[in-house]
Order: C-alpha cells, then structure tokens, then sequence
C-alpha cells in the first residue's frame, strides 16, 4: 500500500511516498481503508520536532518508519477476531491511537474499534475525518472535564480554527452563551457557528470586555496570554488550556481566584466520538473545511496548517 512516511524531522521535504506493507491487524482492530485524512498543528509539529515524535508516537526504535498522523475516515475492509461492533463495509471515522502511532497517512490504517464510530450518512468522509481531533479536543475540555451546562458564558480563543470552531457549535447546542475571539476577517463565520459575541483580538483587549466568563477554552500559546484569559474569568470559575501550563504570577492569579484550572491533552475515545457523530447526524455540529488536497499533495497541507491561519479544517483526500 502507499504511505507518506516522515524520513527524518524538518520540512515538508521530509514526507516522502513509500509503498509499504498493508498492516496487520490486532483481535481488538478493524482495517480501515481510509477515505479521507485530517491534519492538525500537531502534525507538523512532529514532523519538525524530534523530542515531540519521541513523546507522542513513541517509536521503538531508529530503524522504525515513521508514519505521522491520526485522524481518518473510511471503510472497514477487515475486522478482528474480538470485535463485534463493526463489520466489513462500515463506514467510520475517528483520532486512532493518541498519543501514540495512528500511521493515518496511508491507504490502510489497522484502528482499535473501541476508538471509532459509525460514520453518519448525513455526513462525508472529508467532514468526518475533520470532526476527529479537533472535535474531540473541543468535546472533551467542555463536556469531559468543565462539565458545561445551559447558561454558562463560555469564552473560546480561536474560535474560527479547528477546535474553536466545533469548540463554538458545542457550546451552543448546550445552551451556553457563548464569546469567540479571532480576527475580524473571521467575524462573519464565528457568528455564522452561533456565537453570541465576537471579539477581534486585534484590536481590542478581551479581559477589558469579559469579566464574567464561567469557562474559558485557551487555545494561544504563552502565559502572558493565559494570564490575560484569567481576567476574563469569574471567581470559581474554569479554565483549560491546549498549550500552555501557569507559572509564576500566573499561578498565583489561580489560587487567588480560586479557579479550576487543567491543561489537556485530546486522548482516543470511541465514546466520545459517538456522541461528537450523533451531534453531526442531528445536524448540531458540523465540519467547516477550507481546503481538500490529494493524498500525493499531502506536504502541501503542512504548509498550509503551519500558517495558523486556516479557518476550520484541512482534509486530505484518498481515491
């Protein structure tokens, strides 16, 4: 089968067309026949970083191929002696094996079954192998640890991204009120996902137009940011963080304000995707995707994520 492997950290140079052996799978797998790939900032974060291909895909060793990527949908081709689950010609979709090697950039992907779900017919393979990582990100932070409810004011950074902007329509079917920041070329498709106000980072200080939030999602990196996102929170309130932990004063302004803080990292969970599929079978959420590219284009996809400025999703697609 055709693979993108990553021959060495550095530039997209470094993804390279292999043909490799169709991978065998576990009594607890499915074989995917992958339709349609997701890429997030982490990535090419990988690609370019040793120490985060140590940390994340945890190779056994130097000789080891190195297949980046975790996000897929497609169809099962082969199913496990222990699964009961799925069957041959399911389609699904899911984040495989994060942290750890998903190998997503192929056209087969051997997927534990407990980490996928049922690919709503309402939906394409392209939305769906968008609504995995990022989804569940948004998912898990709100849902999973600030337990959000109706009625919460609920601030989200980079809201018009890949977890903001599913981070908006979660929020929303909630029942939160919900405030997105990005810039104001993004102010028409933030409010389009449902937010009940916009703030343009660029020009205008967020912590001086919210004081009140209940949970803020922080996507920026930096604590200089984080700090400013715990003026806009109220006392007792919850903040999570994708990028940064609290140091210093920042800490302190935690303990001060008695605030539940967690800084998180998206983990596989078959149960949650089911609930992110149900929501985009209902027609609650859905995938925005700006831009589809061939699988042999692939490298091309990093630069465009490395730009930070890819409103909702990039997809790769599979023939």
């Amino acid at each position: 089968m055709k693979a993108i492997a990553l021959k060495e950290n550095g530039g997209i140079e470094n993804l390279v067309l292999l043909e490799v052996e169709k991978p065998k799978i576990q009594p607890a797998e499915v074989l995917v026949r992958v339709k349609a790939i997701s890429i997030n900032p982490v990535d090419a974060f990988a690609r370019q970083n040793k120490q985060t291909v140590q940390a994340i895909l945890k190779p056994k060793d130097e000789k080891e191929v190195i297949i980046l990527g975790w996000d897929i949908s497609g169809i099962v081709e082969e199913v496990g002696a222990d699964v009961i689950e799925y069957k041959k010609g399911d389609d699904v979709f899911g984040m495989v094996n994060f942290v750890g090697q998903g190998k997503a950039y192929a056209e087969f992907v051997a997927a534990p079954a407990d980490q996928l779900a049922l690919k709503p017919k309402n939906i394409s393979y392209e939305e769906a192998a968008g609504a995995t990582l990022a989804a569940l990100t948004a998912w898990q932070a709100l849902v999973n640890i600030c337990k959000m409810k109706k009625g919460d004011k609920v601030l989200i950074h980079a809201a018009a991204g890949g977890v903001g902007h599913y981070a908006v329509q979660i929020a929303k079917s909630f029942g939160a009120y919900v405030i997105g920041t990005a810039s104001s070329s993004n102010k028409d498709f933030v409010s389009q996902l449902g937010a009940d106000e916009f703030l343009d980072y660029t020009s205008e200080k967020f912590e001086d137009k919210v004081k009140d939030a209940d949970i803020v999602l922080e996507a920026i990196a930096g604590n200089d940011h984080l700090l400013r996102s715990l003026e806009a929170v109220k006392k007792g309130g919850k903040v999570v963080s994708l990028k940064s932990s609290p140091e210093g004063i920042t800490a302190d302004k935690i303990k001060e304000k008695g605030l539940f803080f967690q800084r998180m990292m998206v983990k596989s969970n078959g149960e949650d995707m089911k609930q992110i599929a149900k929501m985009m079978e209902e027609g609650k959420i859905h995938s925005h995707i700006s831009k589809k590219y061939d699988f042999k284009d692939l490298p091309k996809a990093h630069k465009q994520i490395e730009t930070g400025r890819t409103r909702g999703k990039i997809v790769v697609v599979l023939q």
